[in-house]
């Protein structure tokens, strides 16, 4: 059994388990092994749409009409809600084994509220992005409702892209400009 400072992690009790002793082993071994870098590339391609690159994979990223797009990829926001949806569905996985506690269904929804007037920059007021998030988790299984409002604390507290809107994070931009 590994030891964090969190709760201990079941070294074999199941593959999630043993992912996150095997990583706190490496951290506690060499601390720069908790570091990983996470890159992806764009190119911008026909109206506002753009081909990203994320290792081996290719996502299209469009807007709909009315936001100049001809609607044939989600949009950014879209891919954030999406962002945001997947990790927490793993982030629910790793905990509830690391708790111990068992589900047998997990559905996630997301919607924002964004208002258009900041990016188009009608009003300085109103902000670009998302002025909210609403996450609607659906859980069923065998566990106690307690034990799922636990669970629930725990994704929140440890979600790496719920973490991203919930605290500023640094953004460095270099502009290149070649002739």
């Amino acid at each position: 059994m590994t030891t964090t400072a969190l709760i201990d992690i079941p070294a074999t009790a199941t593959k999630l388990n043993g992912i996150a002793a095997a990583t706190a082993d490496a951290v506690a071994a060499k601390p720069s092994n908790a570091q990983v870098v996470f890159a992806a590339s764009a190119v911008a391609t026909e109206g506002v749409s753009s081909q990203i690159g994320l290792r081996s994979f290719s996502v299209t990223v469009d807007e709909p009409p009315t936001l100049g797009g001809s609607d044939s990829a989600p949009n950014p926001v879209e891919y954030y809600l999406a962002g945001l949806l997947s990790c927490q569905v793993v982030t629910y996985r790793f905990w509830a084994e690391r708790l111990g506690i068992e589900f047998d269904d997990l559905k996630l929804s997301a919607e924002g509220d964004l208002d258009v007037r900041g990016f188009f920059g009608l009003d300085p007021d109103v902000r670009p992005g998302f002025t909210a998030v609403r996450v609607i988790v659906d859980i069923t299984g065998p566990a106690s409702e307690d034990d799922y409002r636990r669970l629930q604390e725990v994704v929140e507290q440890h979600c790496p892209v719920q973490d991203l809107t919930a605290n500023p994070t640094p953004i460095g931009t270099e502009l290149r400009v070649t002739r």
